[in-house]
């Protein structure tokens, strides 16, 4: 779907709140949508990287279920600011390293990333689990409690790190070789190759940014919660994520990345799960609606 699909669809679902959906016009609701979407925009950035190369990563929920249990495990074992640093760091190292081991699984053994991520997607949510013996961690960390629930000049700080790591990544792919070479990695690996361009050293280190922003996620969102759940941390992300990229205009066959057409395209999901519940429809429906909007930016971009 174009940059101007998007747009006008998230417009149009805009409008059609302001008719008919009460309280739409309130700093609480602005809140609440606002701070839903940040982690499938911080997911689907990472997503829309690795979309661009020609691959795809199936395990970014699992990864965000990793890091959201990895957290509070450390800094409960280490009080004080050293754990609560390493209990920031260590989980999104431990993403970016898990993001490594699916992007040598795609570029040493070539196999196609929907099945090399289908190992941590299947594997990563039951390593969370057994550190938790599949039981709810509840904590109490005041200063972790920033990431998902703090406020800088009245803006959630969850905001304006999804801003930032949106404005970088469109900074990086417009403006940076290693940007130009992303794209041309996905458009043609082999000839990239040829060109000169390491492409399996990017395919590898776009999986490992896709990993690291999938823990950050995953730390946003124990974090919010004050409480991490290796069940559910995560669960479904994939799919957000992929849709935000599909519909804000990134060529699912690589080679193309648009960021904030990402932001766009998660804008859109999240407000049409907002509208949809809001107006009494399960929340079952909201995940269908997801599935065809994928259907009609695959559809778009073949036209």
């Amino acid at each position: 779907m174009q940059n101007g699909g998007a747009l006008l669809a998230l417009a149009l679902l805009v409008v059609f709140n302001l008719l008919f959906t009460e309280s739409f016009v309130s700093l609480q609701t602005l809140n609440v949508n606002l701070t839903q979407v940040t982690t499938i925009v911080i997911v689907g950035v990472g997503m829309t990287l690795v979309i661009a190369t020609g691959g795809i990563d199936l395990s970014v929920g699992a990864l965000m279920a990793i890091a959201g249990t990895l957290a509070p495990l450390i800094f409960q074992a280490m009080p004080g600011p050293l754990g609560l640093l390493l209990g920031i760091v260590v989980p999104i190292l431990v993403a970016a390293a898990c993001g490594c081991f699916n992007g040598w699984l795609v570029t040493s053994f070539n196999i196609q990333p929907i099945v090399a991520t289908l190992v941590l997607f299947i594997a990563g949510r039951g390593v969370a689990q057994v550190l938790t013996n599949g039981n709810l961690l509840a904590f109490a960390n005041e200063g972790f409690a920033v990431l998902g629930k703090g406020k800088l000049l009245g803006i959630p700080v969850q905001v304006l790190l999804m801003l930032a790591i949106v404005l970088a990544a469109s900074w990086v792919l417009r403006r940076t070789v290693f940007g130009r070479f992303i794209v041309a990695t996905g458009a043609n690996a082999r000839a990239a190759h040829l060109s000169g361009i390491p492409a399996a050293r990017i395919k590898i280190l776009v999986y490992a940014l896709c990993g690291a922003l999938a823990g950050l996620a995953g730390l946003i969102t124990v974090s919010i919660n004050a409480s991490s759940d290796a069940n559910q941390n995560g669960l479904g992300m994939e799919l957000d994520a992929i849709a935000a990229t599909a519909v804000g205009g990134t060529l699912l066959a690589g080679g193309r990345a648009n960021i904030f057409g990402t932001l766009v395209g998660a804008l859109i999901i999240q407000l049409m799960r907002y509208t949809l519940l809001a107006h009494g429809v399960p929340d079952a429906a909201a995940m269908l609606a997801k599935a065809a909007i994928i259907v009609v930016a695959v559809w778009v971009q073949k036209k």
